[in-house]
Order: C-alpha cells, then structure tokens, then sequence
C-alpha cells in the first residue's frame, strides 16, 4: 500500500495531483523537523538556561562597612542542567526592606559569570537589610538577565523555601525572610563584633 492508495481510500484522489501530494508531503515534513528541532534547542537550554539555584546560607554573617552599613553576603550556586553554556549577565531585586547591592569585582564578586552545561558555580552579592521589619513574609522573585548564543533574555525565579529552626521545630519561611531573620539577628546577638 503506498500513499496514494492512502487518498484513493478517503475519495481525495480524484481531485489531488501528484504535484499536490508531493508539496503536502514536504510541508508536513518540514513542519516536523521545525517541532524537533525547536525541541532539541529547548531542551539543550539554549533557548531558555536551565539553571538549578541554590541560595546557601551555611556561611551568612553579618558585617558592618566602611559607612557604618549593615549588610550580609548571600553565595548562590548556579547549576546550568542544560548542555549550552550560559552567561548570568546581571541580577536584581525590588522588595522593601532588601537591597541587592550590584557585583562590586573589588570585593571578589562577578558581574558575569558563565556557566557550562552540565557544570556548576558559585556567585556571591551583598544585601543590605534596610528594614528588618518590612522585609515580606511571602516569597519575591529575583529577576535575572542571561546570554546564550542564541541572544540574550530575562527571566524571575523564586527560590524555595528556607527551613528556620527554633523552639517549634523547623518551619518553612520564604527564603528572603530567613535571610532577613538571620542577619538581623545576628547583628543584635552579643558576639557581634
């Protein structure tokens, strides 16, 4: 059976020509190799990183600055789970009572970091808790710019949760409220320096 019996059988013979199978063949077959390539290209991260986050608050101290500012470092492992490379081309947040402060290559910290598929990096960027008060309860997205080379775009993420331990157990707090709670607390505590 070949694929004119295939039109013969739903009556569409008598009025397609050959001429008109073959160009629907090649459309078809063209609109299909676009959906696996647009796939590949999508799931090799070069459309859109895939990037794993992970905000790690084991090293979170406070300090003081040179100005009399409170402020603390937040390290940040990227994990590109693509196989295409990208470049973090900047970072930045809006909510009150959190400053990100922009990378500053004086105090070790990068402005653009590039990550390769499949492997992984650490960022560092200082916050300033302005007012520990205010800092919000739910959880804020940190908005992103990247480049692959495909071109460049902009993306927000919310990290997960961080889990704060007290007298009632762990608890699940949004993850800049636990940074916030950790840094101000540790700017009371008596071993602040």
């Amino acid at each position: 059976m070949n694929s004119g019996d295939i039109w013969q059988q739903f009556g569409v013979a008598t009025w397609v020509s050959p001429r008109a199978q073959l160009l629907l063949k090649v459309v078809v077959s063209s609109c299909l190799s676009l959906v696996v390539v647009a796939a590949v290209l999508w799931w090799s991260g070069v459309i859109i990183p895939h990037i794993r986050w992970q905000p790690e608050s084991l090293f979170l101290h406070s300090q003081v600055d040179e100005n009399g500012v409170l402020y603390t470092r937040l390290y940040i492992e990227l994990e590109n789970d693509g196989l295409a490379p990208f470049t973090l081309t900047g970072m930045s947040t809006e909510m009150p009572g959190f400053l990100l402060l922009p990378a500053d290559e004086a105090k070790d910290e990068r402005a653009v970091v590039t990550v390769a598929g499949g492997d992984q990096e650490t960022l560092t960027r200082r916050i300033v808790i302005t007012d520990c008060a205010a800092v919000p309860h739910e959880p804020q997205p940190i908005s992103f710019t990247y480049r692959t080379w495909m071109g460049s775009g902009s993306a927000k993420v919310t990290w997960n949760s961080w889990h704060m331990t007290g007298a009632a157990g762990s608890l699940p707090v949004a993850w800049q409220r636990g940074f916030a709670i950790k840094a101000c607390n540790d700017a009371v505590s008596p071993e602040f320096p």
